[in-house]
C-alpha cells in the first residue's frame, strides 16, 4: 500500500483538508500526518517524509530541490492548492517527481466575499458595528448602492467572470481589463486599464501574479482611479504596492479598500494596512468555505487514487518527467 504524508499543520487539518477527505485518503493509502501545529521546517519535512511515496502538501509547504534530492523514494508532490509557485518544478522534473495542483474550487466563495466587501465598504457596515459596540458616538454618512455603480475587474479569469455575473445581477455596470477577448453583453464592456481606473466606483484586482504583474497597482495606478472610489484585492499581495496604497488612502483620494491578501506571511494583508481606518482586511479567508475546501482536498485524494491505479491525473504539471512513478508499478507487479 502507498504511504502518503499530509503536511497540513494539525490545527489546520480540519479546516483546510477536512474529515471527508481524510477518511477517503485513509481508504486508499497508509497516511501519516504533521503532528505539529505549525509548518515543518525543511529538515523536519525531510525527516517526516522518510519512507513515504507521496506528499499531499499544504499551501504553505514549499517544494525546493533539496526536498526531492534527499528523498529518492518520493514520487509525487500533490499540492492541495492551485498555487505552485513555491515548488521548483524544473528540479522536481530532473529528479523524476510528479507535481500536481488542485483546480479552483473557491470561485463562488471568493466572488461572494468580494460582493460582501463592496457592500460593506459602500455602507460602512463594519465601521458602524464597531463604533456602536464600543459605545462610541455614531455619525451616519450617506451610503452607496451597488445598483448603477460601476465595477472595474482587472483580470477576467474564473473568479472575474463569476463576479461579473453577480455584479450584473445587482444592476452594476461592469468594465473588464483583460488581454483575452470578452463577448459583449449589455452592461459589460471590455476597456483599457486607464479607462477602467478612471471610470470605476469599485476596482477589483483579480489579475494573475507573474513577474510582469508585480506592483501592477502602483502609485500611478491609484492616482488614475476615480476620486472617492474603492479598491479591492482578492488575488495576490504582490500585485499591489502597499506604500502607494497607503498614500492613496491617507490623501483621501480613495474612500477605502478591502483586502483578503497581502504581503504578510500566508498571503495575509500587512499589519500596517490592516490597522488603517479605511481598510477592511481579512486574513486570506475569501475561499474558506466548506465546499471550496472540500473540492480541493477531495481532488488531491482523487489524484492520488489515479496514480495508484497507474494513470496520470488531471492537474499533473510535469507528467513526462515523472519517472519515479515506475517504483509504484514495479511494487504492484
Amino acid at each position: 500500500m502507498i504511504t502518503v504524508f499530509v503536511s497540513h499543520p494539525t490545527n489546520k487539518l480540519a479546516q483546510y483538508f477536512g474529515p471527508r477527505a481524510t477518511q477517503a485518503l485513509q481508504a486508499i493509502a497508509n497516511v501519516r500526518f504533521n503532528s505539529e501545529a505549525r509548518d515543518l521546517g525543511a529538515d523536519e519535512l525531510v525527516a517526516a517524509l522518510q519512507g513515504c511515496d507521496a506528499l499531499i502538501a499544504y499551501r504553505q509547504t514549499p517544494g525546493p530541490e533539496s526536498l526531492f534530492q534527499c528523498l529518492p523514494g518520493l514520487a509525487a508532490f500533490i499540492r492541495c492548492a492551485v498555487d505552485i509557485r513555491t515548488v521548483d518544478v524544473p528540479a522536481a522534473s530532473r529528479h523524476g517527481v510528479l507535481i500536481t495542483q488542485a483546480s479552483a474550487g473557491y470561485v463562488p466563495a471568493v466572488a461572494e466575499w468580494i460582493v460582501a466587501a463592496m457592500i460593506d465598504l459602500g455602507r460602512g457596515i463594519t465601521a458602524y458595528a464597531m463604533d456602536y459596540r464600543a459605545g462610541r458616538p455614531v455619525q451616519p454618512f450617506m451610503g452607496r448602492e451597488l445598483r448603477d455603480a460601476t465595477l472595474g475587474i482587472i483580470g477576467y479569469g474564473q473568479i472575474g467572470q463569476y463576479l461579473g455575473g453577480l455584479a450584473l445581477a445587482f444592476g452594476m455596470h461592469v468594465l473588464v481589463d483583460t488581454p483575452q477577448p470578452v463577448a459583449g453583453q449589455p452592461r459589460l464592456k471590455q476597456v483599457t486599464r486607464p479607462e477602467l481606473l478612471a471610470s470605476s466606483d469599485f476596482v477589483v484586482c483579480l489579475a494573475p501574479a507573474t513577474p510582469q504583474t508585480e506592483n501592477l497597482m502602483d502609485a500611478q495606478a491609484f492616482a488614475a482611479m476615480k476620486p472617492g472610489a474603492f479598491f479591492l484585492n482578492a488575488a495576490r499581495g504582490e500585485l499591489v504596492d502597499d506604500n502607494a496604497l497607503l498614500q492613496a488612502l491617507d490623501s483621501g483620494h480613495l474612500a477605502g479598500c478591502a483586502l483578503d491578501v497581502g504581503r504578510a506571511p500566508d498571503q495575509m494583508p500587512t499589519p500596517e494596512l490592516a490597522r488603517h481606518p479605511l481598510v477592511l482586511a481579512a486574513p486570506h479567508i475569501g475561499g474558506l468555505t466548506q465546499p471550496a475546501i472540500e473540492h480541493q482536498a477531495l481532488e488531491t485524494v482523487a489524484q492520488l487514487k489515479e496514480l495508484i491505479q497507474g494513470r496520470i491525473p488531471i492537474g499533473a504539471v510535469n507528467a513526462p518527467h515523472a519517472t519515479r512513478l515506475r517504483q509504484w508499478k514495479a511494487r504492484q507487479s
